[in-house]
């Protein structure tokens, strides 16, 4: 299927995430301390996507683009280092999720537990990266509601599985 297609779903589920995302900025006090990398903390540090990230438990409209991208592989089969299209390893699924939400992320599980911005669990939003595991072996997509979206292993299609039964090693968000 060619990318023209996909465009009016990428743009519609983008302009969503904006309003949504819009909309829960509001609520957000306006007094708040400054993120350490944002143009006001005075700190030249920030997230490897260039610009500052909110620690606050806020979707981003790229991290919901990629969460829309990764759920239409539901029912995939794993393979151990697909990247697609007909079957997926966690962080092949988790790259080209980001892709097409115009985010170029590293191949693997360990390069992709370095990049974007780090977030606390607190503030742990749909569309963040979860890296899992206490090596950072795997990886997947929070989906909400304690779920998270991957490609977990042989024999199990890609899709949800309960956050609970993960050790979080990171959380990172573009």
């Amino acid at each position: 299927m060619s990318q023209r297609r996909h465009l009016p779903v990428r743009r519609a589920v983008v302009a969503g995430a904006l309003t949504f995302c819009a909309a829960a900025l509001t609520a957000f006090p306006s007094h708040a301390a400054p993120v350490a990398g944002s143009a006001d903390s005075g700190s030249t540090a920030g997230s490897s996507s260039g610009s500052a990230i909110l620690p606050t438990p806020i979707p981003t409209p790229t991290g919901l683009a990629a969460l829309a991208a990764a759920v239409t592989q539901t029912g995939k089969p794993y393979l151990w280092g697909g990247t697609g299209p007909d079957a997926w390893d966690c962080s092949g699924l988790v790259q080209w999720a980001f892709r097409q939400a115009g985010v170029r992320l590293p191949r693997t599980t360990w390069e992709q537990a370095e990049v974007g911005a780090r977030i606390p669990l607190w503030a742990l939003a749909p569309g963040d990266i979860v890296v899992l595991n206490p090596d950072a072996s795997h990886i997947g997509i929070y989906a909400g509601f304690g779920q998270v979206f991957n490609a977990y292993g042989r024999g199990v299609p890609v899709g949800l599985a309960p956050l609970s039964q993960f050790h979080i090693y990171s959380i990172r968000r573009f």
